[in-house]
Formats: C-alpha cells, structure tokens, sequence
C-alpha cells in the first residue's frame, strides 16, 4: 500500500510530499522547506515514521519547490532527480531569490534524470513519470497507479492550472499537456498540486474554468 503525506513550507505555502510503502522506503518530492525549523518539520515527520528516504525528486524547478534541495542532500546523502530541461531553470534559483527577497542557502545538482514513462521505484511501489511542460520547462507529474494519484506540481490546481506568464510558460502547451496526459488518467484518480488543496481529475475535467476535457 502507498501513502503519500502533505507538508506546507515557505512562504509561499507550497506542497511537499513523502510517498512512502509499507517497506517503510520513501521518496520526497519538491521538498520545499526554507529554514531550519521547516527543516526540522521534514525530518520529523520522517523519523516518526520509521522511513528510509531512498529518492529526492522533482515536479520541477521554481523557486519555492526547490529550497530544501541542499538540506535532503546533506540530511539523507540524495542527490536531486529531475527533468533534463529543469537544470537550466535551478540554475536560475539564486537569482529567483533574490528578486523575492528571500534566501536560498545552496543549489545542488543532479546527476541522474528522469524522462517520460521512466518509472521510479519507492520500496515496492512504483511512481511513473509524465513529461508536462508548459508551466515550465522542465515539468514532470509523478502517477501512481496503486495509489490512484498524481502528484501534479504546478500542472493542474484545484479549479486552477499553473501560471504561464513566467519565463518558458507557454498556456497552450499547458493545456495540451493536461488534456492528453492528465485527463486521460482515470476521473477517480487523485491531484495532489504544488499548491492548495487536492482535487480528482474527474472534477477538473468537468469544472476547471481553464482547462475543460474536449
């Protein structure tokens, strides 16, 4: 069985997420913790539950997914997994902070990557990978089809989908994304966003003021 727990850092409220089994192996994705005490919320979490964090994966590079990257490389010795084309948008971090007025402490590179269909093992689950850029380069969606979820990054919102007015945001791309690769996923199926609330894909597809099934 797959679990998949929620925590909100930063200030820009953003969603990370632990996916773990009952292996007790966990992966974090967009691990978005900005200080020492969000830093100490994560690891919390992961030593209450007896978990052995085996992945540090991202949806993608903004800002705010990506202000925990040093912390879970150092705590847990992973390095980051991400798109090939999001390396380009993490270089950007630094400068990214700077025009919030807010603090990154390091940037941490990948080594490894991941692409669409690639299929990232957690324990004895499976994430598999869509390739959805149009928010930015770079973005990927993680599907659990055991789970019967998507973790969707800054795709698809509850009533929202991600912002394309920032550098490499293109809307039709977005929308074309969510349509082929999201709304075809099952209506039941669960939207865990980088931001706000969960959602289904059925309730997207039919009351998404943005983006409506064809």
């Amino acid at each position: 069985m797959i679990t998949i727990e929620r925590l909100v850092f930063n200030p820009f409220q953003e969603n990370t997420y632990i996916v773990y089994d009952e292996t007790l192996k966990c992966a974090i994705i967009d691990p978005g913790c900005s200080n020492r005490w969000e830093n100490d919320d994560l690891d919390k979490f992961v030593k209450s539950k007896g978990l052995q964090p085996v992945a540090h994966l991202y949806t993608h590079c903004h800002l705010d997914h990506v202000f925990g990257i040093a912390h879970v490389h150092r705590k847990y010795g992973l390095l980051p997994v991400m798109h090939p084309e999001s390396v380009k948008i993490l270089q950007t971090a630094p400068a990214q902070s700077r025009m919030f007025g807010v603090e990154i402490e390091e940037i941490i590179e990948p080594q490894s990557f991941i692409n669409e269909g690639d299929k990232i093992q957690i324990g004895s689950a499976a994430l598999e990978v869509l390739y959805t850029p149009g928010h930015v380069d770079g973005h990927v969606c993680f599907v659990s089809h055991e789970g019967r979820f998507v973790i969707a990054g800054d795709v698809l919102f509850n009533g929202s989908i991600g912002r394309t007015d920032l550098p490499t945001g293109d809307f039709d791309l977005l929308a074309e994304n969510i349509r082929q690769k999201l709304y075809t996923l099952p209506a039941d199926y669960l939207v865990y966003p980088g931001h706000g609330p969960h959602t289904t894909i059925g309730h997207e597809m039919n009351t998404n003021p943005f983006v409506r099934a064809m």
